[in-house]
């Protein structure tokens, strides 16, 4: 019978890193948003000497959620019992709301404690979940409203030079131009690279559809997020009525395994996408592909590249990873040990156990609060 390993400390931290760290002075905007600075939650748990580290894209809130709720939960817990604790998590928020601030705690301890695990066995995650594959396809993905041409076209040239073949680009907060842009992407980059637009829900129906059409003839191939991802009924018009070889993507915003069960039943999407660092971590982005399996939908993992490209490598259905122009900054900031481009994909370390990132030491000029427990 094997010796229970427990959780036996947890540290948690969060960093704010404005855009002005890329060079620009200014916000950055999609269809929807606009901001200054990307929020990072940061969580180390421990078994004695070894450490397991995991990260999420969340609110400062998210800290009190780990405080307050999740981590008299987690210290304790069975490292090995992965499932038991997330379900665990998952039930601790019920009257909180599952979706949004608290995912995103769950996620980041899901992804710590799968990391402590592989690092105990002494072995890479990629090789403890096991590999369907050994890189995964980048695609770039950037291209702000705000830009200037001049910024959007050197974008576009910066990645095709890294040798990404497929690149992406925000439309809705112009509509009326967002025609011209799509086609001086195309333009730019020719037409062996792949071209992907994503109006993050800032589209009427008929709107999007619209847009669709236009956009077919500079040859778009992926259409994310056309309308909201609340309107199921939306996305299915969408993916019933645009042009013949343009897939319509969403699942960002799917916190919950039932989220992604409703997309999937709903025939919404062509593409389901699932972001780790909000829909569980490792147990949830599992779950997620094991969804699109059963579904035979492809999945497509939604920014944070570093622990993407591990689960891209480990999860069968997924076609490709967004290289998302924040996270790839914010992530060489933070992290040592996130995976190189290699002739447009990722590639995970498997010379280091569990993940391989670790934080590194000058994060903490961009630290704004920090919490121990044990």
């Amino acid at each position: 019978m094997r010796q229970i390993e427990r959780v036996s400390g947890l540290s948690a931290w969060t960093y704010r890193v404005p855009t002005r760290t890329s060079g620009r002075e200014r916000p950055e905007s999609d269809g929807t948003a606009s901001w200054d600075h990307t929020d990072v939650l940061v969580i180390e748990v421990r078994r004695g000497d070894v450490r397991g580290l995991g990260y999420s894209y969340a609110s400062p809130a998210a800290l009190s959620v780990l405080q307050e709720t999740l981590a008299p939960l987690v210290l304790g817990a069975d490292v090995f019992a992965t499932p038991r604790l997330f379900w665990t998590m998952a039930r601790s928020v019920r009257n909180l709301g599952w979706p949004g601030v608290a995912a995103g705690a769950i996620s980041a301890v899901d992804i710590a404690v799968h990391d402590l695990k592989a690092r105990l066995l002494d072995v890479p995650l990629l090789d403890l979940l096991g590999a369907s594959r050994e890189r995964v396809v980048a695609y770039g993905s950037g291209g702000f409203t705000d830009y200037s041409d001049g910024e959007l076209t050197g974008q576009l040239e910066d990645w095709m030079a890294r040798g990404i073949a497929a690149v992406k680009i925000k439309v809705g907060s112009h509509p009326d131009d967002d025609p011209r842009r799509i086609r001086l992407a195309r333009q730019t980059i020719g037409e062996r690279v792949a071209l992907f637009i994503d109006a993050n829900g800032a589209l009427a129906r008929k709107q999007a559809l619209g847009l669709a059409v236009e956009a077919a003839s500079a040859g778009v191939s992926w259409f994310e997020e056309p309308v909201s991802s609340d309107d199921l009924a939306g996305l299915r018009l969408l993916r019933d009525r645009a042009p013949a070889g343009m897939s319509i993507a969403a699942g960002e915003y799917a916190y919950t395994p039932a989220a992604f069960r409703d997309l999937i039943a709903g025939g919404a999407v062509d593409v389901v996408q699932a972001d780790a660092t909000r829909c569980g971590g490792v147990t949830g982005f599992m779950n997620a592909a094991q969804q699109c399996i059963a579904a035979g939908i492809p999945l497509s993992a939604h920014t944070a590249p570093a622990i993407h490209a591990v689960l891209g490598c480990a999860a069968r259905p997924v076609i490709h990873i967004e290289s998302f122009h924040d996270h790839e900054l914010v992530e060489a900031l933070l992290f040592e040990g996130c995976s190189p481009l290699v002739d447009g994909c990722l590639v995970p370390d498997r010379g280091r156990a569990g993940h391989g990132l670790s934080l590194r030491d000058h994060a903490s000029s961009y630290q704004t609060a920090h919490y121990v427990m044990a």
